[in-house]
């Protein structure tokens, strides 16, 4: 807030990557810097609780299958079915998306501070306008490192793993529709090296 009364707009930044490619360890860079982080897993998590409007149209979809004995959405389920069935992923972004959509922008609105960044694993060119968006940074790894990754540090197999990674967005899709590429085929202290160095290209404080 100005002295005038009037609020300054804080940048809006999303840290976009595929599964296994490090925007956790990115965001987490971030917000030991201070920075709000808004992440799109969290808010899908929080739209589908029990009662909340997503969780009552994802039952009435997929029906009580969907749910485990205390009524949570079994997302392990979820996403075994939806990964394996295309037209079961479609229903579930139809019913998701918007949702998610609506509870991101009323978090970016009551955002304070410099900038806040939001961490969007499955971004598409269209979230620029729907999120007003100032930048897209993308973490981005080869595919032989998060395969390595997802089997070393979550558990999957290395056949999961591969049919995961080739059911997203290429690291050269994913490059055409973003503004900054940071790779993370490195270090710890390399991959914060490049969030600083973009960071100080856009006058924000850094490490």
């Amino acid at each position: 807030m100005t002295g005038d009364g009037y609020r300054v707009r804080v940048k809006r930044i999303v840290i976009a990557g595929g599964i296994g490619a490090g925007k956790s360890a990115a965001t987490d860079f971030l917000a030991g810097l201070g920075y709000e982080i808004i992440d799109a897993d969290d808010v899908a998590h929080a739209v589908t609780e029990p009662g909340a409007p997503a969780w009552h149209a994802l039952r009435d979809a997929f029906g009580d299958a969907v749910l485990d004995d205390d009524g949570q959405l079994d997302r392990h389920f979820v996403a075994d079915v939806v990964f394996h069935d295309p037209s079961a992923l479609r229903r579930l972004n139809l019913i998701t998306h918007a949702h998610i959509g609506e509870e991101m922008r009323r978090r970016l609105d009551l955002a304070n501070g410099e900038c806040v960044f939001l961490a969007v694993p499955l971004f598409r060119a269209e979230h620029r306008s729907t999120l007003s968006l100032d930048e897209v940074w993308a973490v981005q790894s080869s595919p032989e490192l998060a395969e390595s990754r997802l089997v070393t540090y979550r558990g999957f197999t290395s056949g999961d793993a591969r049919a995961r990674l080739s059911s997203q967005m290429s690291n050269e899709e994913r490059a055409k529709i973003v503004d900054v590429v940071i790779w993370n085929d490195g270090t710890l202290d390399e991959l914060h090296a490049q969030l600083n160095t973009q960071l100080e290209r856009i006058g924000l404080h850094h490490g």
